[in-house]
């Protein structure tokens, strides 16, 4: 018994050593896997982590590329920035780094702990801007707080700087930082959050080109996140400079010349499709959309009835009123329905079935041929010529013009306006085209709509007799050392094919509507060059109450569309007043005024001391450095509005 005992208790000895060995060669051979896992397979892995925690990379963000008008003149340039950043790896404690940042910065505390979210998912060690845009003296407080504040960095970032203000504010845009949206869209890969990217104008349409590329340094640091030495440094980019087609001076006058009305003007070289000048007013300050946009200049744009953030000379559509009559006159002629000699007569409306159509002067203007009807705007006139050709052959002069689509400028956003046809309202309405319906769209009123950048382009066509180019902001684009890279060449998008002689008597139309006793345009004349124009006013709404006045909304729009020198066109030029009533009053005198300031931009500069008293005080500058307005004559007799 005890020798089976023992031989059992021996059994059972050995089960337990074996039971035992195996464990402990498990663990032996997990620590040895675990063991080869770290300093094998995780080498390059953990030494990259031991890099980082003494390691910090620091973007130096790159200047963008500046804006200059066609002269040079520099609109938009570069100032430095402070932005508050921290290395989210060097925090201990979030919540009260947060706490503190606001007690002594006055800042923001939700909308660091916004931005910091958003970022959590980024490399610990790359800094995370909590904001932007920081005053010098929050820079001294984090200073003098320098140990209170573990991870927090100061970067230097270049800001814009717009030299003129609000000038052209809706031409250049302006800059903000990259949204979350952004950075996961494709072709935004190389931006990193707190970056300043275009949101709107040319900042926007050529970001590629003004951008830049950042670069960076990587420092070495000390427990403390003190600096110890520079490991690597790469330099940025400057971005490339962008010089416009626009004048300075010309958009200066121009939109001096709008005073407090809202409205868009286009100014166009006739014979290259360049921009001269690019109006929308009224403006905005863009350098505040650079930071956090103050919440009571943000309420107080959107109150404003005038829609100051509305870029109109490329996005406003409006009927155009009388200016479309000089199509309508085009088709007629193209169409073999009326000539020179063709004559109507004007009672002060016309009757349509049981509907009447009113000419804007109620007395009519009696026996009136294609002259007259244009250099007085008779309604009556385009209303039978309209009768006559139908829709859809004026539609066919209009698309000719390349209306009724966007014409391709280089701005994003650019809208089509809208030339109506039988086939479109059967389409968009499943009705069909009555013909008392044609006869509003004959005066380019109806569904007819159009922009600014359109009505410029449609006169110039007309100036220059047939040849459409593509409307175009951007002369060349340079490089820091102000090599060309590219250069706009004038393109050709269309011609309108319409006879020299048809051209001809539009165009004697519309030099006798500045000129001659009872043109509606008469406010636009010039003493020394030869203007041709017309007039417009666009309908907002059809019912007014004329006893207690028409409200601001609802008040007519004012057009007026020129171009000059008539013998020799150079330049044409729209111009639209929103509820401006009257083209003749409201729309001509500014148009006067650009085509003004045209005109003196290109004569010489007179050497000084030369010339009488008398002269130096005719060309002496205001106050903004703009030409002294020079008062046109005028002429007794003329028609009033239109």
């Amino acid at each position: 018994m005890k020798e089976r005992r023992f031989v059992r208790e021996l059994l059972e000895s050995k089960q337990r050593i074996l039971v035992l060995s195996f464990a402990v060669g498990i663990v032996f051979l997990s620590l040895i896997l675990r063991l080869w896992h770290l300093q094998i397979l995780s080498a390059d892995d953990y030494h990259a982590m031991s890099e980082n925690n003494r390691l910090r990379f620091v973007p130096v963000a790159a200047s963008r590329g500046a804006i200059m008008d066609r002269t040079g003149t520099v609109l938009v340039s570069n100032r430095p920035s402070f932005s508050l950043a921290v290395v989210p790896q060097e925090v201990k404690d979030k919540e009260a780094l947060l706490t503190l940042l606001s007690t002594l910065l006055g800042l923001d505390r939700a909308d660091m702990a916004e931005r910091w979210e958003k970022n959590k998912k980024r490399a610990k060690y790359y800094p995370i801007v909590l904001a932007s845009n920081i005053t010098r003296d929050h820079v001294e407080i984090i200073e003098e707080n320098r140990l209170r504040l573990p991870g927090i960095e100061i970067e230097m970032k270049p800001v814009r700087e717009y030299s003129s203000n609000q000038l052209a504010a809706h031409l250049l845009g302006y800059i903000g930082e990259v949204s979350e949206k952004e950075l996961n869209t494709k072709g935004y890969e190389e931006y990193n959050p707190g970056d300043y990217i275009g949101k709107n104008g040319i900042e926007r349409a050529l970001e590629n080109e003004l951008h830049g590329g950042d670069g960076g340094r990587q420092l070495e640091v000390d427990a403390r996140g003190r600096v110890l030495r520079t490991i690597s440094e790469s330099s940025p980019t400057v971005g490339n400079s962008v010089m416009l087609t626009i004048d300075a001076n010309v958009q200066k006058q121009a939109e001096r010349a709008f005073g407090e009305q809202a409205g868009a003007a286009v100014v166009m070289d006739v014979n290259n499709g360049e921009i001269v000048a690019f109006v929308s007013n009224p403006g905005f300050d863009p350098a505040l959309f650079s930071g956090r946009l103050p919440a009571d200049v943000w309420q107080e744009y959107l109150d404003d009835k005038r829609h100051p953030l509305e870029n109109k000379a490329l996005s406003g559509q409006y009927p155009p009123g009388s200016t479309f009559k000089m199509v309508t006159a085009l088709a007629g002629l193209n169409n073999n329905i009326i000539n020179e000699s063709t004559s109507i007569d004007c009672t002060g409306s016309y009757d349509l079935g049981t509907s009447t159509f009113k000419c804007w002067n109620k007395r009519g203007h009696g026996s009136t041929n294609l002259r007259k009807s244009l250099r007085e705007s008779c309604d009556v006139f385009y209303y039978k010529l309209g009768e006559k050709l139908g829709v859809d052959k004026i539609a066919a002069a209009a698309q000719a013009f390349k209306l009724g689509a966007p014409l391709g400028v280089e701005l994003l956003n650019e809208r089509s306006g809208l030339i109506p046809t039988s086939e479109w309202k059967q389409k968009r309405f499943g009705k069909r085209w009555y013909h008392g319906e044609t006869l509003p769209v004959a005066i380019g009123q109806g569904a007819v709509i159009m922009t600014p950048i359109q009505l410029a382009s449609m006169i110039a066509t007309v100036a220059n007799e047939g040849t459409i180019y593509r409307p175009h902001l951007v002369k060349r684009v340079v490089d820091a050392d102000g090599k060309t890279l590219r250069e706009t060449k004038p393109e050709i998008i269309g011609n309108a094919p319409f006879s020299k002689e048809s051209f001809r008597l539009v165009k004697q139309g519309l030099l006798a509507v500045v000129n001659e006793p009872g043109g509606t345009g008469a406010m636009a004349r010039l003493y020394d060059v030869k203007v041709a124009g017309k007039t417009g006013t666009s309908q907002v709404v059809k019912l007014r109450d004329s006893k207690q006045g028409t409200p601001y909304q609802y008040r007519d729009h004012a057009l007026f569309v020129a171009f000059a020198p008539y013998d020799k066109p150079e330049v044409a030029v729209a111009v639209v007043v929103e509820h401006g009533e009257h083209g003749g009053s409201a729309a001509a005198p500014i148009a006067g005024r650009i085509l003004r300031a045209y005109f003196d931009s290109k004569k010489p500069v007179r050497k000084e001391g030369s010339g009488s008293q008398k002269d130096d005080e005719e060309e002496e500058s205001d106050e903004d450095g703009g030409a002294a307005e020079v008062k046109e004559p005028q002429i007794k007799g003329d028609a009033k509005n239109d």
